[in-house]
């Protein structure tokens, strides 16, 4: 059974106010901001940006002065979640040698 049938409807996806949450939660993990780029110790981690009714994130594969990005086109909440998280757990797992 879908949850109109209950009479619950999802709320809308707002790229916006997702991009504001995110934004919260990455500078909550000591990352710094800098034009749509979030940083630690100088190093490009992560990039957020609106597109469309979407988010465009990026994380690196591997902190250094030219970065390998990763794409992800985040839809709904649940993949903003998904990805602060995975983005969590690689910061944990790189350290300073890494940077």
């Amino acid at each position: 059974m879908n949850d109109n049938a209950l009479g619950f409807a999802p709320t809308p996806f707002d790229p916006d106010e997702a991009l504001q949450r995110a934004r919260r939660e990455l500078r909550g993990l000591g990352l710094t901001e800098r034009e749509g780029r979030f940083e630690r110790r100088g190093l490009q981690i992560a990039k957020l940006a609106v597109d469309g009714a979407a988010l465009k994130a990026s994380i690196v594969k591997r902190p250094g002065r030219s970065p390998e990005w990763t794409d992800r086109v985040l839809r709904d909440s649940a993949a903003v979640r998904d990805f602060v998280a995975d983005l969590k757990k690689k910061l944990e797992t790189w350290s300073d040698r890494d940077e």
